[in-house]
């Protein structure tokens, strides 16, 4: 049985409803129902998404200094990627979606290349690369 994409954004909207409320109500941080990043987990080093959770339930809060702390980067990129969700989400309802930029294949690598980058001057012990891991810049 195929689903109409009523249905699909249906429910896809309503998990996603229920994931922001439960990471508005629980702490990421404190409550033990969202599970640790497997690369921190596993290796000790942070990854380009560390904080991630922390900074949407920041956000959510209202506390963008906390957010911004917990991993600029995602600060950086959810505009971007609340518009491109919402593109896709119109192209399904009304069949097209919104205004989409063309990105060269250099622009997309580099992106790729900031977000590696990214990864690895966060796990640097040195000053000023330290801020970047996840609360680090709370204590200021």
């Amino acid at each position: 049985m195929q689903l109409t994409f009523t249905k699909r954004a249906v429910a896809g909207l309503s998990i996603a409803a229920v994931g922001l409320i439960l990471l508005r109500i629980f702490d990421p941080a404190r409550s033990g129902i969202f599970p640790p990043c497997p690369v921190h987990y596993l290796t000790g080093w942070y990854c380009p998404g560390c904080g991630s959770l922390r900074a949407i339930h920041a956000l959510l809060h209202a506390s963008f200094h906390d957010a911004w702390a917990m991993n600029p980067l995602t600060m950086l990129l959810l505009p971007f990627i609340a518009y491109g969700l919402l593109s896709e989400l119109l192209i399904g309802f009304r069949g097209h979606g919104l205004p989409q930029p063309r990105l060269s294949s250099s622009a997309i690598y580099s992106l790729g290349c900031v977000i590696v980058l990214f990864g690895v001057i966060r796990n640097l012990p040195m000053h000023p690369f330290s801020w970047l891991a996840p609360g680090a810049m709370l204590r200021f």
